[in-house]
Order: structure tokens, then C-alpha cells, then sequence
């Protein structure tokens, strides 16, 4: 991974900008010689974001799943009936 001070950042935003397209490595931004921030391109930040969402998705099934809420077979085709179509 690449590490860019945000000085270097302020001063080379479109190299670093358009390497970071190219590679699609994200770049570790430091400040005062300390991780500040990530800076990854739109697919791969979109991509997380949809990782993201499946996991959440996931464990919010399981909690319900040891809290007991949970339905029969055909509780869930009437509760699903409008995308079972």
C-alpha cells in the first residue's frame, strides 16, 4: 500500500488522484507521521460499501435468529409474497 503525506496530497492531488485510478491500491494518507485517512477509488469504496451491507444483512439474521424470531415456511412466502412473484 501506498503511504502519501497530506502535504504531498495537497500539492499532487491529481497524480496521486489519477495513479489511484490506474492501480486501484489505495493510498494511506499520514499527518504529523500519524494514519489520518484512506484514500481508495469510487469502485472499490462502492464495492465495500456493498460488502458492508451483505454482512450487516447477515449479522442482523443471526441475531434474530438466536433471539427466536423466526417463521415457518409459509410465514415467510406471505411475508415475501410481493418479490416471490
Amino acid at each position: 500500500m501506498k503511504t502519501e503525506l497530506v502535504t504531498s496530497l495537497k500539492r499532487k492531488a491529481t497524480k496521486i488522484i489519477g495513479d489511484l485510478a490506474k492501480k486501484r491500491e489505495p493510498v494511506l494518507i499520514t499527518e504529523h507521521g500519524k494514519p489520518a485517512a484512506y484514500l481508495v477509488d469510487v469502485e472499490t469504496f462502492e464495492h465495500i460499501e456493498e460488502k458492508i451491507r451483505i454482512l450487516e444483512g447477515i449479522a442482523r439474521g443471526e441475531r434474530d435468529f438466536r433471539e427466536g424470531k423466526t417463521y415457518t415456511v409459509a410465514e415467510a412466502k406471505k411475508k415475501m409474497v410481493k418479490w416471490l412473484k
